[in-house]
């Protein structure tokens, strides 16, 4: 089972933080994105490699 814990922060740490700067900001969702990308990407493979197999039986 996953530690639901481990990605907490004390909420002085995070009120102290400075903010994300727009750049930074800009970074995130660029890898994000791509990480959404490439999983949908593998879905599809999948189901076309699922429908593949189906086909010849």
């Amino acid at each position: 089972m996953r530690n639901n814990y481990a990605n907490t922060a004390q909420l002085k740490d995070l009120m102290t933080a400075p903010p994300m700067t727009a750049a930074r900001h800009a970074e995130v969702m660029r890898e994000r994105n791509a990480r959404r990308r490439m999983l949908e990407e593998a879905r599809e493979l999948k189901k076309a490699d699922d429908n593949l197999f189906e086909e010849k039986r």
